[in-house]
């Protein structure tokens, strides 16, 4: 949001500088992004003066050009060259000098001495529209004869400087989107060392001219509209707004339409209350009717959109029809025109969660849901409507042809709220003294109702939407006193604290440490996700869904039940910018519901489970003359998952394997322990799903469950051994053996075989095809023996692996190649 520094200055009686102020406020909780000069002219018409043409005569060198010499009251006359066919001697004139910059749109140039068809010139002699005084290019601009020759142009226009001032706001401090929110929290500040306070314009003027245009209005949900208020305004004049008003809009990047519209943008952001202008002819029924429509009623927003309703949708209308999607956005229909006379002025308090699905279902985001969306005061709704009221009498020559209708069946109370200094004193870190205490609230307009000796009984307007506890107040006490005003103590107390062994944090940390140098990036998913993943699966389905009862849209209406679908979108949208190598991890909750009655106990009725995910797709290798071209793999994947498991003492050699085929994964491997306790399911995600995705190259999905991996840490020991003296001896096997056989098969075997001396047992090759059997395989197996306390002979070696050929062939029907 940007406001005025001059405008701001309305409201607050200050010297402060615009860098000064921004300090203030970024230490009060309004964090400023940033300070602009901004001009109502571009370039502040510098360099240009108020000129007289002394002589005007032809080019002689060409039929359209003119040759004059200039007064611009610096002593001598400036040769310039014009093309403008209404140029002549006499007339009084705005000069572009030499070294002057001209913005034409968003390009600029600068005017220098040159030589035009031979011709020395010297300046240039302006049009409106090359100085940004207007649009016309038919000729030069002339002023009135009595125009001052040497005037600066800037000083001739009255051209007016201001500062635009970026806040950035953070969604509970809506009380400070408008001058006056802004005003309110920098007197607050500023009264602990001075006596000052901000002021709003007096609306005491106001009172109905006449009752020519009566307009009742009927709330038919009062629960979306606590409270709406109206007001007719007749013999209304539409043309261009005021100077005044304009250069104010333009501060603060808004594009002036005409005064009626603008003046309900202006109390926008003077008081942060949105309104609405109708054009009372087209109010049918002459009544005004404020209600949702059957969901699919077409209606035609101010952008010429059609839009379809849903039946939630909060609308005004007249008796016939909707006007206005409330709070959001208007109706082409009932907007002002060029040709409006007479207007309805709504001013009105929307409940929140009604705007904020509105303009998400339409995509609509606008100046007033912004605010609605976030809570605006409803104490504050007469006192715009009035404000209004009278600066459109102003600027557009209406009368106030209606009192005011105030539909407020139910109003709103301020927040009570209990502080103590005890509390104040412990959470601050400092003794701020009472008087100071009641100083500050009373700058932020928080009533203090009584007062012990302990603390205060507070109430607090309702503006302010995010003060609901103690500990909110104490915070808006701080922030106005001034972060930057607490002492940092001399000393830091502090106590030792007993770690567990198996610090989860440290776990994570470790393992995501290990996946970054492997190149792996971490990504962040939604919690929230589509349901429509989920329809009709059959491994995750729609049955174990945790639904949101009241969602922002159809996209983020349920929790999700796992990571896959997260990564597979941030695949596609990489994948889609020319970002197709991906490697990619993800830490996050997935969430459960066992279908059961939601009355029951909802311990029982929902789980909550952390998952770590693994993607990876592309190629492997970044194209190098260092490294070959290769795509991922499965096996790629896999020796991740096994380092990952082998880091937290969970090797391969001791875990269940199973295979898993589904809708997610085409094929791929389940390791559980030996108990039967799954900890990773990993494999190619399925054809049909990355296809869902617009994926093109395969991808390669791992799902580690967390909450059991960390708990089965826990239970491993650390044991350290001496390096083994004596060395270990390898032996080589070529196993011919049926396609069924497994690996993990012959190692499980093997070791069952020889407990003592066999170390590892490793597959270094795979062979089907010419001279093997179709039915066959050929693995390449190597066993590595080695005993601790002597070296090994021949012997022992050949009996060892006798052993185990042998075992194969009784076992596996495993024959040697």
């Amino acid at each position: 949001m940007k406001i005025s520094y001059k405008w701001l200055k309305d409201y607050i009686n200050t010297d402060l500088t615009p860098q000064q102020l921004e300090g203030i406020l970024t230490q009060t909780g309004l964090e400023i992004g940033g300070i602009e000069e901004v001009e109502s002219v571009k370039g502040g018409l510098r360099g240009l003066v108020i000129g007289e043409v002394v002589t005007c005569e032809k080019h002689p060198n060409s039929d359209h050009l003119s040759k004059t010499t200039v007064n611009v009251g610096s002593g001598e006359l400036l040769p310039i060259v014009c093309g403008a066919p209404n140029v002549a001697a006499g007339q009084k004139v705005v000069v572009a000098t030499v070294g002057t910059t001209l913005y034409s749109g968003e390009g600029e140039f600068v005017i220098k001495r040159a030589k035009i068809r031979g011709e020395e010139s010297q300046g240039m002699i302006c049009a409106e529209d090359e100085i940004g005084l207007g649009t016309s290019h038919d000729g030069i601009m002339v002023l009135p004869a009595d125009a001052l020759v040497g005037t600066p142009a800037n000083q001739y226009f009255n051209v007016e400087s201001d500062y635009s001032i970026e806040v950035d706001l953070t969604p509970n401090r809506i009380d400070g989107a408008s001058h006056i929110g802004v005003a309110r929290d920098l007197a607050a500040y500023l009264k602990q060392e001075q006596e000052i306070s901000y002021t709003k314009p007096s609306v005491d003027a106001f009172k109905a001219d006449d009752h020519s245009l009566e307009m009742p209005v009927e709330v038919k949900n009062p629960e979306a509209c606590p409270r709406y208020a109206g007001v007719t305004l007749t013999g209304i004049e539409i043309k261009e707004s005021p100077e005044w008003l304009q250069n104010r809009l333009k501060t603060i990047g808004l594009h002036p339409i005409n005064n009626v519209v603008d003046i309900t943008n202006y109390v926008l952001f003077e008081t942060g209350q949105p309104l609405h202008a109708f054009d009372a002819d087209e109010i049918t029924g002459n009544k005004v009717v404020v209600q949702t429509l059957p969901a699919g009623t077409k209606f035609t927003t101010l952008d010429e959109v059609e839009r379809e309703l849903h039946e939630d949708d909060l609308m005004i209308c007249n008796t016939e029809a909707g006007m206005c999607i409330g709070g959001v956005f208007g109706g082409i229909q009932s907007g002002v025109k060029d040709t409006t006379t007479s207007i309805f002025l709504e001013s009105a308090c929307f409940d929140p969660v009604y705007i904020r699905k509105t303009a998400r279902r339409h995509g609509l985001n606008t100046d007033a849901s912004f605010r609605f969306e976030r809570g605006t005061d409803p104490n504050g709704v007469i006192y715009a409507l009035k404000r209004a009221a009278l600066l459109i009498k102003e600027v557009a020559g209406a009368n106030i042809s209606s009192e005011i209708v105030d539909i407020y069946p139910e109003p709103i109370e301020h927040f009570k709220v209990d502080v103590s200094y005890a509390n104040i004193k412990r959470l601050i870190g400092k003794d701020l003294g009472a008087e100071r205490i009641k100083l500050i609230l009373e700058g932020l307009e928080i009533k203090i109702e009584q007062e012990t000796e302990t603390g205060l009984s507070l109430a607090v307007p309702p503006f302010r939407v995010d003060v609901r506890r103690e500990a909110d107040v104490i915070e808006e006490i701080l922030r106005i006193y001034g972060y930057n005003n607490v002492e940092i103590p001399t000393k830091v107390n502090a106590s030792l604290q007993y770690s567990a062994l198996h610090d989860p944090v440290k776990i994570r940390n470790l393992m995501a440490d290990m996946l970054t140098a492997q190149g792996f990036n971490e990504i962040w998913s939604n919690s929230l996700t589509k349901a429509s993943y989920y329809e009709n699966g059959q491994t995750l389905n729609d049955d174990h869904t945790v639904k949101l009862f009241n969602p922002l849209s159809n996209d983020l209406g349920v929790m999700r039940q796992t990571l896959l679908f997260g990564g597979l979108e941030a695949i596609a949208y990489n994948a889609n910018r020319q970002n197709a190598d991906l490697r990619l991890y993800e830490f996050g909750n997935c969430y459960f519901h066992n279908g059961t009655d939601l009355k029951a106990d909802v311990m029982k009725n929902f789980r909550e489970e952390e998952h770590l995910a693994l993607f990876i797709t592309g190629e492997k290798e970044k194209e190098s003359w260092l490294a070959p071209q290769g795509a991922s793999s499965f096996f790629q994947l896999k020796s991740h998952v096994e380092n990952l498991l082998a880091k937290m003492g969970l090797k391969a050699e001791n875990l269940t394997t199973d295979s898993v085929s589904n809708e997610l994964l085409s094929e791929g491997l389940i390791y559980s322990t030996r108990s039967g306790k799954k900890l990773a399911e990993f494999g190619i995600v399925h054809p049909k799903l990355k296809k869902q995705f617009e994926i093109d190259n395969p991808v390669y999905y791992a799902d580690l469950l967390m909450d059991q991996i960390i708990l089965e840490q826990r239970n491993n020991k650390t044991l350290f051994r001496e390096l083994p003296k004596y060395p270990a001896v390898r032996r080589d096997l070529a196993l011919l053996l049926n396609k069924d056989v497994q690996f993990a098969q012959i190692r499980d075997l093997a070791f069952k075989v020889e407990k003592k001396l066999l170390r590892s047992v490793d597959l270094f090759d795979v062979y089907e095809g010419q001279g093997i059997p179709e039915d066959k395989k050929s693995y390449a197996v190597s066993f590595s023996l080695r005993d601790d306390e002597k070296t090994l002979n021949d012997k022992q070696i050949d009996k060892i692996m006798q052993k185990l050929i042998f075992q194969f062939d009784r076992e596996l029907e495993a024959k040697l190649r």
